[in-house]
């Protein structure tokens, strides 16, 4: 099963490489990992998805807990919670035809064109990550020059919040 595990942690030099060998050394994957600073310069906010049974969700856990670097975690996918992730396209525009069918496929998309050259439009969405593979799928993968994903990030609703 797929989870969304958030956590704070002390916004110091080292303490992601520290999660991501946690990781690592216990062969477990990461799906996708962002990591941010919060409104408290002192912590960041990391957000990682992975897949697991939930003895090893529990077992990521227990693990995450013991670093020093680690102030508080949750699993935000247990709940209702809403997730997004920013997608960047580089797609190639041979022809008046093509602009035409990109761009309409990013206004049904809701999307946003950042970038136009002669040869290329940038593309910008964001979205849950089904949303973005239904784009790519939707418009011609020969056109596609470069995809470039964030990797999903989420947040809890209602008054669920991670905090210390």
């Amino acid at each position: 099963m797929r989870h969304i595990i958030s956590l704070l942690m002390e916004n110091e030099a080292g303490a992601l490489s520290r999660v991501a060998g946690l990781f690592s050394a216990r062969g477990y994957n990461i799906e996708s990992l962002t990591v941010a600073p919060t409104e408290d310069a002192s912590l960041s906010r990391m957000t990682i998805v992975t897949s697991g049974s939930d003895e090893i969700i529990e077992q990521i856990f227990k693990q995450l807990n013991k670093l020093v670097d680690v102030v508080t975690l949750a699993d935000i996918s247990e709940g209702n919670h809403i997730e997004r992730e920013l997608m960047m396209v580089k797609v190639s525009t041979p022809s008046d035809k093509e602009r035409a069918e990109l761009k309409r496929m990013t206004d049904i998309f809701r999307g946003r064109i950042l970038d136009v050259t002669d040869e290329t439009y940038i593309i910008e969405l964001t979205g849950n990550g089904s949303k973005l593979d239904a784009f790519l799928g939707a418009i011609d993968a020969q056109l596609i020059i470069e995809t470039v994903r964030s990797g999903a990030t989420g947040v809890a609703r209602g008054n669920r919040a991670l905090r210390i």
